[in-house]
């Protein structure tokens, strides 16, 4: 029987990663029943996450030299605690090396990196059906806050909000 590689190696995404990125992105699109939603294209991720001014952060997991999961992250900031956090945007591991605990060391190397830099805090959403990850993050003692409620505007709607002329 073959032994399967067990390091698991996190790095920092780079430039060349993004075709990687962003099929691993339809790939947790598809896994919850939302890859209709996803308008992004691998160009957008290039251009806001590898330009001038870097919109977001990857953390990347390799088993064996293959990819194994992503952690899209950005810094946020707390008015209210007068101190920095971080924003998980998308957390994905590959199906094959689940239960390797890979999430967990994803999130755990961004909270000491916002850590690191003063933070201290880490948000994240999770979709509301995602039953499987709410009790993922749970378990780590990530929780659901009862007092807040994500309100979004996009699209057309966002568009005409924003060319509104202020009065």
């Amino acid at each position: 029987m073959r032994q399967q590689p067990t390091d698991i190696l996190l790095r920092p995404g780079i430039i060349d990663d993004v075709e990687m990125i962003y099929a691993a992105l339809l790939r947790l699109g598809t896994h919850i029943g939302a890859n209709q939603e996803i308008k992004a294209t691998a160009d957008d991720l290039r251009t806001y996450g590898f330009g001038e001014k870097p919109a977001f952060s990857t953390l990347i997991a390799e088993i064996g030299g293959e990819f194994a999961g992503l952690c899209l992250y950005f810094p946020i900031f707390s008015t209210w605690m007068g101190r920095p956090g971080v924003y998980v945007q998308d957390l994905y591991v590959e199906d094959r090396f689940r239960g390797r605990r890979i999430g967990e060391k994803l999130l755990r190397r961004v909270a000491k990196e916002c850590r690191a830099a003063g933070g201290v805090y880490l948000r994240l959403s999770v979709d509301t059906d995602n039953e499987t990850a709410k009790a993922f993050y749970e378990k780590l003692g990530i929780g659901w806050s009862s007092y807040e409620q994500v309100q979004k505007i996009v699209g057309d709607a966002f568009f005409a909000f924003a060319d509104t002329p202020e009065e």
